[in-house]
Formats: structure tokens, C-alpha cells, sequence
């Protein structure tokens, strides 16, 4: 049933609304006295949250918000779920660091690393810890307080002195870490001669557009970057206001530290960026402090997460002097995702932002095969031998592969650790597809058309050496013969039953009947006649072939059928399709090579009859009805299935 664009449009305006409700802050201003009494009365512990525990509360926050969990144990990915796919592994080390650094472990003393090839989601997970960060501030569990008018926004617990916090600690529970910037210092001095109540305090809300909260730091040149860039310089045009250099007034506090100050100061390339700079932004991780000329140290409570490339990464590893740096930082590794799945996932978020894909059908199998071409590129062959790259990609997208058990697919990583950290980017793939749109002079692609379109991206990339060029255009035929031919074949067979779930699902059935009479060495009652018979081995062993059990084997694969389906009914289940996926695929292919000869006299006539043209019309209609099609590709796809039976 088709839905009124309307309806769509008011539905999104009410969550709009809705969005707006639940993020309307509460603004507040008041003295530290009333800052005090009104909110640190209440909300002590949040009131003393440092930058890494903000964060970890974000990650809590935002999963409670979208999944209504309140399981506190389970890992908090949900913030990355709609825009990372298939690197699970990496998000929970990242949230584990934050985890860890928000209860007080030395991990919050360490810069946050993230390692991995290039457009494989490094920068988009810190873009989205930083949207994380802007939306929370707005709420009311993620109400954070700063000194008004200070530069850092720094906490107003600051203004306690030194020997009142022991007091404060056993009247609220929590402890103040850090000290006045000396630009508070001096205002506290001058203007509210030292009575530390009177200073305003005011709610804040971090923003990387008001550069409140949220910092970048991307270098330009090394050679001419200056570090005033991370921690400001004087302002030689207030100097003549205030008379001295050392005025923290006088100072431009513009440096990326401060405008991250309370939140995340996000470095891009981190590696490429001058020594002096890292000791700085390392000493700040570690000692939360910076030291600039004619200032004692300012503190700062900020978290740094850095991102860089391989190749800058092993450079910087191979200098010996960098051994002392590299000790201070967590690194993470984000390598490209190996399930052919998940890559799919990643297509469809960047084709369903771009205009150039707007109006233009794939066929169901396009963003697949494309990404197992991607997998392919991106494994290494083992040492086991029944182990090719094909199993391979079967087995990391959760497919059962005989001979291999669910409990080895771990140690099968652990084999080859260097698995997707190289590679086809997803960004080498979406351009392919779109130089295939420009090309095409339909407004549909076929997987075939995009394989092709590879092919050639391949063929006329000038970095790339010969023999590489050879290994990728082969992985094409890798990923078109072993998965685009099966799954095409499919949806093809498939679209010449009425009901292909009804009729496997009977033929399952059957089979279930003959094999329970076989193992119970009684007769089969026909349904139709009535009359008693012998269970039809010859049936069985049919099907039973179609998944290569040998005679000696069918015992025991019967045994097995019966006991799960046992399992299956013990528990209030129906036996079906999906109860046994070896026995699934051995149905599946029966009924298909039932079929095989009809769809040869259906597609392989040149000019069919009109009878032979009906049942064309109609497995084409019901590609496009039920798998995905539209008319271009339907025909394609029979086009081509044909040419693959008469070479079997």
C-alpha cells in the first residue's frame, strides 16, 4: 500500500517537533553562590564530569535515547550504527577507551589514535563522537557549566580554592580537578577583588561552529605550520589597552586547544605535523596542561582523538625518537570491513545522498557483487589449504561454508591480521558506478554493466602497476562467477515457480516424511491413493546429492535432519527452509534443475511463440514484483542465465 507523500511530509514535521521538545535546553545564569545552590546541590557528580566522563555519558545517553536499552553493561556502538557498517570491532575498542578513561584509568592520560586506510570511516566515527557531543550538550542530562566569559569555558569548581576542597569533597561527594586559566585569575582579581561568589556562571553548549567545545586541527604545510595555531599569540592590538605582554587580556585565545576545551579536539593527520607539536598535544593528554611564554601552565580538560594513514604511521614508527611518543598513545586500528554485506550497506548510504543515483534502478545483486570484488581485494591467502578466497568472503558475511566450523572463523582471522587494512576503497567503487551511470544511456544498471565499469576503472588507473591491475580484474571474475552467477540463478529459478517458498517448503516436508519412515523402517501411507508403500529412496537421494552426501554419509545426514527437526517441534516450532541451511540449499537445487529445462525453452527462442512469450512476460514480471528488478534488468538477467546453462 502506497503511502501519501503528504502523510511522509507531516511525519516528518511532527519529528521535528518532537526533536525539538526533547532538545530544548533550559538556559541558566547566575553567581557561583546560585551555581552552588541550585545546581551542584543537585547534580553533583554531573556537574563535575570530566571531558573523557562526558563523553562516555553521550555514548550511555545516546543508545537509552534510540534503543530504550537500560542495560548499562552492553557496549554503546548505537551513536555510529546508521553510518559505520562492519567494523564493530574497531567502535568497541574506541568506546572501550572511553570506558576506561571515564573511570580514572591511566587510559584518559593517552591520545586516542585512529589508524586505517584511507575512506575507511576514521574521520566520520570523530564527526559523528562530535555531533554526539553538540546534541547532548542540549539536553538536560547533558548540562555542562562554564565560567561566563572565560575562554575556555572552564569549570566553575576551579574557584574553590585549594584549601576548601577537602570540605568540598566530603559535602558533595566528588573531587575538583584543575585550576583558574589565568585569564579568569586576573578577572577574579580586578574585577570581583578575589570574592570568587560573585563570578557569573552560565550553562554552555558545545559547538564546533562556535568553536565551543569542539575543535579541528587539520596541517597544512608542516614546514610553515606555526604552533600558534594550537595555542594562540599575543594580540599585539590590545597590548597598548593593557601595557604588558605577560596580560593574559592581551592574548589571543583562538588556538584549537581552547576552542576544544571541555570537549574533543579532533587532529587530522596527526603524524604529518611538526615534533614540537605533539610533545604539546601529548603533555596536554597526559598532565592536562599547555605551557605558552609569559604564562604559568593553563589547564585544560579536553580529549584528543587523532586520525592518520598507514603510510605515515609506519614512517613515523621506523624513527627511533618517536618511541617515547608513541608509548602515550592509544592506537585503534579502523581497517575497511570484510563482510561483503556490510560494504553493500556502505554503497547505499553514499549512493542515496547523491543526485547522480536519484533516478537511476540497480538491480539487487549490484551493490553486492561490487563489494564482494571489494572483499577480495582486501584478503590475504592463508596457509590452510581448502581455505580460497571465495570460502573466505562466504565465511566473514556469517554463510555457512562446509568443512568449517562457526568456532574457526576467529582463529581464521587471527591468521592473516593484515586483512583490510588494504585494498579497494568504497570511494574507488561508488566512483566506478557513477562513471557506469554517465555511460549508460538507460536509466538502469545491471551487476554485469558495474562489473564492467570496474574493469576499466581498473584498467585506466595510472597508479597502479601491471601485475596489481591483473589480481584486481581477476577478483571481478572471482566475485561474477562464484557469487553473481548463484545468486542470479536464483532470483531467475525462483521467478519461474508460482510460489517457490510453497513448493520447497511441501518438497521439505516430503522429504521429512520419506526420511522418518526410512530410519523407522516402516511404509509411507500416499496421500492421494492411500496405498502403502516403501520410502522413495530414490527421492531422497536425489536431494541429497544436490549438496554432494555420499551413500556411506546419508545415514548420519539423516539422523541429523530428524534430530533438529525434533528440536524444532520440541520447542513449539515449525520445521522449515530455515531450520537446516544444508538441507535448504540441496532443496533449492532440486526444484531448480526440475525447471532447468522449461527456462531453457522459455528464454532460448528466438522469436517465441506467443504461449512461450507469456511465460517470458511473467517470470519477468515477477522478477520485478518480488526480487528487485525493473524491466531492463529482468531481461538481462534471463538473457544471461541462459548463456550460463547452455555451457553447463
Amino acid at each position: 500500500m502506497a503511502h501519501d507523500p503528504n502523510d511522509r511530509s507531516q511525519e516528518f514535521i511532527d519529528s521535528l517537533s518532537a526533536y525539538t521538545r526533547e532538545h530544548k535546553a533550559r538556559y541558566w545564569e547566575g553567581n557561583f553562590q546560585e551555581f552552588l545552590e541550585q545546581v551542584v546541590h543537585e547534580r553533583p557528580i554531573d556537574v563535575a564530569r570530566t571531558s573523557h566522563q562526558y563523553i562516555w555519558d553521550m555514548l550511555r545517553w545516546y543508545r537509552k535515547e534510540k534503543e530504550e536499552s537500560t542495560d548499562t553493561d552492553e557496549s554503546p556502538t548505537q551513536l555510529f550504527s546508521n553510518e559505520l557498517f562492519g567494523i564493530d570491532s574497531a567502535l568497541g575498542r574506541v568506546v572501550d577507551y572511553f570506558k576506561g578513561a571515564s573511570a580514572g584509568s591511566e587510559v584518559g592520560r593517552r591520545l586516542l589514535l585512529l589508524l586505517g586506510p584511507p575512506s575507511g570511516g576514521k574521520s566520520t566515527l570523530v564527526i559523528l563522537l562530535k555531533r554526539g557531543l553538540e546534541e547532548y550538550s542540549h539536553t538536560e542530562d547533558g548540562a555542562l557549566y562554564g565560567l561566563k566569559g572565560c575562554p575556555v569555558r572552564e569549570s566553575p569548581l576551579h574557584l574553590v580554592p585549594y584549601t576548601l576542597r577537602g570540605e568540598f569533597r566530603e559535602n558533595y561527594g566528588v573531587e575538583i580537578q584543575g585550576e583558574l586559566c589565568p585569564y579568569c585569575r586576573t578577572r577574579l582579581e580586578d574585577e570581583f577583588e578575589e570574592d570568587f561568589m560573585r563570578f557569573p556562571v552560565e550553562r554552555i553548549f558545545l559547538s564546533e561552529a562556535s568553536r565551543s567545545g569542539v575543535g579541528t586541527y587539520a596541517p597544512h604545510d608542516p614546514t610553515t605550520a606555526d604552533i600558534a595555531d594550537l595555542v594562540g599569540s599575543v594580540d599585539l592590538s590590545k597590548v597598548a589597552d593593557y601595557g604588558d605582554e605577560g596580560d593574559p587580556r592581551v592574548w589571543s585565545w583562538s588556538g584549537a586547544v581552547y576552542a576544544a576545551s571541555r570537549g574533543l579536539l579532533e587532529m587530522i593527520e596527526i603524524l604529518k605535523v611538526k615534533r614540537e607539536f605533539l610533545y604539546l598535544l601529548l603533555t596536554l593528554t597526559q598532565e592536562k596542561n599547555v605551557k605558552v611564554a609569559r604564562f604559568p601552565l593553563i589547564y585544560l580538560d579536553e580529549t584528543i582523538v587523532a586520525h592518520t594513514n598507514l603510510a605515515e604511521f609506519n614512517k613515523f614508527v621506523q624513527e627511533k625518537e618517536n618511541e617515547a611518543l608513541l608509548d602515550r598513545m592509544v592506537i585503534v586500528q579502523v581497517p575497511y570491513t570484510l563482510d561483503y554485506r556490510e560494504e553493500a550497506r556502505i554503497y547505499q548510504k553514499l549512493i542515496s545522498t547523491a543526485s547522480a543515483f536519484r533516478d537511476v534502478h540497480l538491480d539487487p545483486h549490484t551493490l553486492r557483487v561490487t563489494a564482494v570484488f571489494a572483499i577480495l581485494t582486501r584478503l590475504q591467502r592463508g596457509e590452510r589449504e581448502n581455505m580460497d578466497l571465495s570460502r573466505k568472503v562466504r565465511l566473514y558475511a556469517g554463510e555457512s561454508v562446509e568443512g568449517i566450523s562457526e568456532n574457526e572463523v576467529e582463529r581464521i582471522r587471527k591468521e592473516t591480521p593484515a586483512e583490510g587494512l588494504t585494498g579497494v576503497s568504497p570511494r574507488f567503487v561508488i566512483n566506478a558506478i557513477s562513471n557506469a551511470i554517465t555511460r549508460s544511456e538507460v536509466s538502469s544498471l545491471t551487476s554485469m554493466e558495474v562489473l564492467l565499469a570496474l574493469k576499466d576503472a581498473i584498467e585506466s588507473d595510472a597508479r597502479m602497476e601491471e601485475k596489481h591491475k591483473r589480481h584486481w580484474i581477476d577478483f571481478l571474475v572471482i566475485a561474477r562467477k562464484d557469487f553473481y552467477n548463484r545468486w542470479v540463478k536464483e532470483d531467475v529459478h525462483k521467478a519461474m515457480f508460482a510460489s517457490f517458498e510453497e513448493e520447497a517448503q511441501t518438497l521439505l516436508d516430503k522429504y521429512l516424511d520419506e526420511v522418518e519412515a526410512s530410519l523407522d523402517q516402516r511404509a509411507v501411507e500416499d496421500p492421494i491413493t492411500g496405498e502403502q508403500r516403501q520410502p522413495d529412496e530414490r527421492f531422497m537421494r536425489q536431494v541429497e546429492e544436490k549438496i554432494h552426501i555420499s551413500d556411506s554419509g546419508k545415514g548420519s545426514f539423516r539422523q541429523e535432519v530428524v534430530r533438529k527437526a525434533m528440536v524444532a517441534f520440541k520447542r513449539g516450532e515449525s520445521f522449515t527452509l530455515d531450520s537446516h541451511a544444508r538441507l535448504h540449499e540441496a532443496i533449492k537445487q532440486y526444484l531448480f534443475e526440475e525447471r532447468r529445462d522449461v527456462l531453457r525453452l522459455v528464454t532460448s527462442s528466438a522469436r517465441p511463440d506467443e504461449e512461450a512469450q507469456q511465460k517470458i512476460s511473467a517470470v519477468e514480471q515477477r522478477l520485478v514484483d518480488e526480487y528487485g528488478y525493473d524491466r531492463h534488468s529482468a531481461r538481462e538477467a534471463l538473457n544471461y542465465v541462459t548463456t550460463l546453462l547452455s555451457q553447463e
